[in-house]
């Protein structure tokens, strides 16, 4: 056997359940730890155990304190596992650990215990790598908390500014939120204009445009200039500290999945039982109970199900899908309902020149050059792209002259001798007084992120701005439904009429806008109850709660994942959404491999139940025929490694 390479099913109907309180990761160092050190007592058990008893020259008295030892190892390490397991039966949580405990006692009492060491390294082995896996979701939460803004700067009545603690705000309290910091809670601009980054709340792409009576969520990003803000929440009541505990809700509140391996134990456990009851009934020979425990040892299901699984997530990965449990990998593989973020998802989650359109005599091109021009000394995002798109069509751009920046509003400059004004509406008027009444009725008619140019005191035409779709994207949904996937969901913090649209092109039967984190995790939610079982795709902050509360969370990497990624069950290293498509088809053929493993495997054990039972094979022979048995359903298993 190979204990060394083996962990366990992630997802244990007992042990998943257990979660780590947030501030508490001493506690789950020390569950680690004990997990752990079973594993390696026993294979210093076993290491020392054979090494006195094979000791050249050592003779008997050798070959005893190996026996000795080896012994006191195999109780030292099996009764905790034994323990455990009687609890689960005691409370109902029938696994397959049963007959592998009934295998440690049986060897412990009839004085065999370096067959009965080995069972406790394949069993407690794993379980090690378990436990680890069962602390990761709890770094969701804690990487949101370690993120959320610390630090507030209030202006007392006296016009001072101090710095406070985020969490001594107060409901009131007026604030300063200075270029690059964080809002540190809910509340309404007072006084300044900025472009404020939401992306991390909304997931959208574009920035607020911050002015006098714009509210801004807890945890934006102010961008450009200072703010005056009035706080309408205190700190912990703001959206971001929603958003922490709609991940924490959503973890608690997600059922455990019951392990591959428990549930195919359901029949065969009472099956080796009922053999060794009958072979001690008819033959009153404890030895032919030790044999049909040897040979019934699930090792299909206890090494079986997690090389396959093992094999699968090695694949997937070299394929840039990390799949971060077992149990991921199998609920992947049942997937019935896919639900998908918008922006950073399947657009590629930042703002693209969509249209130039003049006004006038000027022509497109001459309107994007100058207005490029003039744009390149802002550092604003939508600034950057303008000049990207110029230089991607060829254009070359002049240097400005006498450039004045107005933060959150534009820019003005000179180029070539004519004065370009590039900006909001707002800015534009000033720029162009006698086009107000035009330019206020076609802002109002904007239905999509506009930057207004104004050359030499008069309108000279708009740029529009849109977040590009990704590649793909009908091919992809078609694939989906090819593959069974019964309904597919866009889910977004923009506009409704944006959102339909976008899954109209792409080919989503449903779509939803103008959501918060909050209602995506209640869609999430109520898909589950119809019994669905959900895969939710984001890439944000915003995204994180309906990750942890789908049966499968995929997170996009490239944009840095950190919070989203540590919520998520698989993570996509590669920009490139259409791999969920793979990833599902790599956790079926995993699941199918993994079964097909797990009935070979069983199949032969019972064969040898039955032989066992009847005398025909004492218990050294069970112990090479389950190792043949054993080599048989790893090398089948391994198939999920291979493409």
């Amino acid at each position: 056997m190979l204990p060394h390479l083996v962990p366990t099913e992630v997802g244990s109907a007992e042990r998943s359940s257990v979660a780590t309180p947030l501030g508490h990761a001493s506690t789950l160092g020390t569950v680690r730890w004990r997990a752990v050190a079973i594993p390696a007592a026993a294979l210093v058990a076993l290491a020392f155990g054979l090494f006195l008893r094979f000791m050249p020259g050592g003779g008997a008295q050798s070959t005893a304190w190996g026996a000795r030892v080896a012994l006191a190892g195999l109780v030292l390490t099996g009764a905790p596992l034994v323990w455990r397991t009687v609890r689960g039966l005691v409370a109902g949580i029938f696994a397959a650990d049963v007959v592998a405990s009934l295998a440690i006692v049986t060897a412990a009492v009839q004085l065999q215990p370096l067959a009965g060491l080995v069972i406790v390294l394949m069993q407690s082995g794993g379980e090690a790598l378990e436990q680890y896996a069962a602390g990761r979701a709890s770094e969701a939460v804690r990487e949101l908390e370690a993120s959320a803004p610390r630090q507030a700067h209030r202006r007392d009545d006296s016009g001072v500014v101090r710095d406070v603690a985020a969490d001594e705000v107060r409901v009131g309290d007026t604030l300063v939120v200075r270029p690059g910091e964080l809002v540190p809670c809910d509340g309404v601009v007072l006084d300044g204009t900025s472009q404020v980054d939401a992306s991390r709340l909304t997931g959208e792409a574009m920035p607020i445009s911050a002015a006098v009576g714009i509210r801004l969520m807890s945890g934006s990003v102010n961008g450009e200039g200072p703010l005056s803000m009035q706080a309408t929440a205190l700190a912990g009541e703001s959206q971001y500290a929603r958003i922490v505990e709609l991940v924490r809700e959503a973890q608690a509140s997600k059922a455990p999945i019951q392990r591959l391996a428990d549930r195919y134990a359901v029949w065969f456990t009472p099956t080796t039982l009922l053999a060794c009851l009958l072979a001690y009934l008819f033959s009153h020979d404890p030895s032919r109970v030790l044999a049909v425990l040897v040979v019934a040892t699930p090792c299909p299901l206890i090494l079986a199900v997690p090389v396959a699984m093992i094999g699968g997530i090695n694949r997937a990965a070299r394929r840039q899908i990390v799949v971060r449990t077992s149990s991921a990998l199998e609920q992947l593989a049942s997937v019935t309902v896919a639900v998908f973020d918008k922006t950073g998802t399947l657009t590629i989650g930042r703002p693209t020149v969509s249209a130039v359109r003049p006004i006038g005599a000027i022509a497109t091109d001459e309107l994007l050059r100058l207005a490029a021009s003039v744009d390149q000394a802002s550092s604003h995002l939508l600034a950057r792209t303008l000049v990207e798109a110029a230089h991607e069509a060829g254009r070359q751009l002049p240097v400005a002259q006498h450039v004045v920046e107005s933060p959150g509003r534009g820019v003005t400059g000179e180029v070539e001798g004519r004065t370009v004004s590039v900006g909001a509406w707002s800015l534009i008027v000033e720029q162009a007084p006698n086009d107000s009444a035009h330019l206020a009725r076609k802002a109002m008619d904007q239905e999509q992120l506009t930057a207004y140019v104004a050359i030499d005191g008069a309108l000279a035409g708009t740029i529009e701005y849109a977040d590009a779709l990704r590649p793909g994207l009908p091919r992809f949904f078609a694939d989906l439904k090819a593959m069974g996937v019964r309904r597919t969901v866009l889910l977004s913090g923009d506009r409704a009429v944006n959102v339909r649209a976008v899954a109209a092109t792409v080919g989503i039967t449903e779509a939803r806008g103008d959501l918060l984190p909050a209602d995506k995790v209640d869609v999430v939610r109520a898909l589950t109850a119809e019994g669905e079982r959900v895969l939710m795709v984001g890439d944000g902050t915003n995204d994180a709660p309906a990750l942890s509360a789908a049966a499968v969370g995929v997170a996009l990497a490239s944009h840095g994942g950190g919070i989203t990624a540590e919520a998520a069950d698989v993570v996509l290293l590669a920009d490139d959404v259409t791999r969920v498509a793979e990833a599902i088809s790599i956790g079926r053929r995993t699941l199918r491999i993994t079964r097909q493993s797990i009935v070979v495997g069983l199949a032969l054990s019972a064969i040898a139940m039955v032989f066992a039972a009847m005398g025909k094979i004492p218990p050294a022979v069970g112990a090479l025929i389950q190792e043949g048995i054993d080599v048989a359903v790893i090398l089948n298993a391994l198939r999920t490694s291979r493409a």
